[in-house]
């Protein structure tokens, strides 16, 4: 039995969950280009799923789970094509929050930027995250942990080589 989903239900989930879906895909993949493909194929795939959702929070922690499936997808074709067919990621950061963590956080490697983002940026819990990634609640915080050392050392790193002018009487 297939569930049509009303134009108005269809409109406010892409209001509500774009952003989010962008910004997953983005931590992930670090391509715009990407994101926004990545983006539009959750939006396909919720579009015509059949999938009956419990609450809101349900079809949020569906939606990452697509969106995470969809990036892990794309780095598996990516797998089996030659050097030559791969377009070089861009690594220039266009959002709105430019700041120093921001880009230390896009330096951490997926699993651990994927953390962050859902906990930080998305501000779900332990539990939630947890869900949405299919692991394990201890598994969850001990990639947030880790990935608090990393940021913390890439973070010393980065201010290290800066010069902190002499204070003046």
């Amino acid at each position: 039995m297939k569930i049509e989903k009303s134009k108005n239900d269809i409109e406010s989930t892409v209001e509500q969950y774009s952003a989010l879906i962008y910004k997953i895909a983005f931590s992930y993949t670090k391509n715009y280009a990407v994101s926004e493909d990545i983006l539009q194929d959750v939006l396909i795939t919720y579009i015509t799923s059949s999938y009956e959702y419990a609450n809101n929070e349900h079809k949020k922690a569906w939606i990452i789970r697509v969106t995470i499936n969809e990036c892990k997808k794309y780095f598996r074709k990516l797998k089996y094509r030659t050097m030559y067919d791969v377009v070089p990621a861009i690594y220039d950061m266009d959002l709105k929050d430019n700041s120093d963590v921001t880009y230390a956080v896009m330096e951490l490697p997926a699993k651990y930027r994927i953390v962050i983002h859902l906990y930080y940026y998305e501000q779900l819990s332990v539990h939630e995250i947890s869900d949405a990634l299919k692991i394990k609640e201890n598994t969850v915080m001990s990639l947030l942990h880790r990935a608090r050392k990393k940021l913390k050392k890439i973070m010393e790193e980065e201010y290290e080589h800066e010069s902190i002018p002499p204070v003046s009487k």
